[in-house]
């Protein structure tokens, strides 16, 4: 595929955002346009390899090794690399529902599985990605197309995150009525409330809401199922429901001064200002600010990075991220070969946005977070933290133990608690009786039916907090079983 010698011909191209020291002015969304031949020359560089690693979407390790949506990426690099830009379009729409999203968001564990990156860059498969969608949208390609035919089934989805919206396209295609609830005041949940716009502009999620709207899918906002609307209702009305509700109980940190003010949750940072963001442009009820405060950051995952990057767009005065894990080798080490995802040491936009201010990277690694510190008001105004090493249990696990006279306190006028996610919220779970799985989690079985027939669950709901690339790759699962439940065993959908 591409050029046979376009890896060697051609050095992989930096990924071309605005500067972060003018994108930080702003919340417009950083990357900036690419020339059609460099992506022709990107794609090029991909190798006519064989067997291809970077479609595979397996878990090795822990971690995804390849796309979980197994997007045909040498092909669509070949067409590019051709200029034959609506043939890979074709392509890529075949496998991924949202590829404007994913090219944006995704981590992109196809680069990490890139033949070429056993010793060269990898190939820029997300680059390319993102490009062809883009195109497609620019050019026209992408228009509603409603199912000719309806059955007269009617499917729930509760939740309207990536796995919600993909269950919703792909079940909806099959020709099945199709409504989606969210509780929130816009669809797109994660999508529109957890990534901050400069990452993924809501525009483009209200565009294709719109597009799964005139293909015929009807969205009910404000309405918490469980809640506002009793589960018993929902399987009466309904012939299939999915849930799709993701991994929201947040995972807390129970130290000693928890209570100060000033100490939030990250997604309740997140959304409360993306929100404001789009009811306002922050002239309604100010939100949580990070304005003139010293800003630290607990947690160096993605949530993390996105509480980083919109800190210092509110204008905080300083900012510190802490990381309990120890700081990634430069080069991946032993235990870490290809093609897993390289746990390597890189800047996200967040950190590189930081360093460009301060001149560092704000995350400082093998640290636990001891005690908060308040004032007479009880808002918090310092943190103790101490530093950490990792050894290896009695029973072969590794964990932190804390070194004796390292205690350091910080100054701390805001704190943003960014530690991952427990699982999903379970009033609703527990209305419907599904059964959960060791981790919380709803239990699914191959089908992604859980154990009230009828009633199947897709993304971080059932597979813990992961990606949204899972995501949609679950929701499509999920939907195919939907088709077959609801068509004796057929289905007119791919997997």
């Amino acid at each position: 595929m591409g050029k046979p010698t376009g890896f060697l011909d051609y050095p992989r191209e930096p990924i071309h955002d605005r500067p972060p020291e003018e994108r930080v002015r702003d919340w417009k969304e950083m990357h900036l346009p690419i020339a059609e031949q460099t992506l022709r020359e990107q794609g090029g560089r991909c190798m006519d390899c064989g067997v291809p690693f970077c479609h595979t979407g397996k878990l090795i390790g822990g971690m995804a090794s390849g796309c979980p949506v197994h997007n045909f990426i040498p092909e669509w690099n070949d067409l590019v690399w051709r200029g034959n830009w609506k043939e890979a379009w074709i392509r890529l729409a075949k496998t991924n529902n949202f590829p404007e999203f994913t090219g944006r968001v995704c981590p992109a564990p196809c680069e990490g599985s890139c033949t070429v990156a056993i010793d060269l860059p990898a190939v820029n498969i997300k680059m390319i990605e993102e490009a062809i969608a883009d195109r497609a949208f620019a050019e026209g390609w992408v228009v509603p197309n409603p199912p000719a035919v309806r059955t007269g089934k009617r499917v729930a989805i509760v939740g309207s995150g990536p796995a919600g919206l993909a269950a919703a396209a792909q079940i909806n295609r099959a020709g099945h009525e199709v409504v989606v609830f969210e509780r929130d005041d816009r669809v797109g949940g994660l999508l529109m409330y957890g990534i901050p716009n400069m990452k993924l502009d809501k525009k483009m999620v209200e565009r294709r809401v719109q597009l799964l709207a005139d293909e015929g899918i009807k969205f009910v906002t404000g309405v918490e199922v469980g809640k506002d609307l009793p589960a018993e209702k929902l399987l009466a009305d309904y012939d299939a429901a999915v849930l799709c509700g993701g991994a929201t109980h947040a995972r807390e940190l129970p130290v000693d001064g928890r209570s100060l003010a000033g100490i939030h949750p990250a997604m309740e940072f997140l959304l409360k200002n993306t929100k404001s963001l789009l009811d306002s442009d922050f002239q309604g009820p100010p939100p949580i600010s990070a304005k003139g405060k010293h800003v630290i950051v607990i947690g160096g995952g993605d949530t993390g990075t996105d509480c980083v990057g919109t800190a210092i767009r509110q204008g905080a005065r300083s900012l510190t991220q802490l990381e309990i894990l120890p700081r990634p080798p430069e080069v991946r080490a032993p235990d870490n070969p290809w093609p897993q995802w390289p746990k390597t040491y890189r800047l996200d936009y967040g950190q590189d946005e930081a360093k460009a201010l301060w001149g560092k990277d704000p995350r400082v690694y093998s640290v636990m977070t001891k005690r908060f510190i308040g004032d007479e008001q009880r808002n918090v105004r310092e943190l103790l933290y101490v530093s950490v090493e990792w050894v290896k249990a009695p029973d072969g696990r590794f964990g932190p133990r804390e070194i004796t006279g390292t205690e350091k306190v910080i100054p701390a006028d805001l704190v943003l608690l960014a530690m991952g996610f427990l699982g999903p919220e379970k009033p609703l779970l527990q209305q419907l009786g599904v059964k959960l799985d060791e981790r919380g989690n709803v239990w699914t079985d191959g089908t992604k039916m859980t154990s009230v027939p009828g009633v199947f669950a897709a993304g971080d709901m059932s597979r813990g907090q992961s990606l949204v690339v899972w995501a949609i790759r679950e929701g499509r699962i999920a939907a195919q079983s939907v088709d077959r439940y609801l068509s004796y065993g057929e289905t007119v959908l791919p997997p």
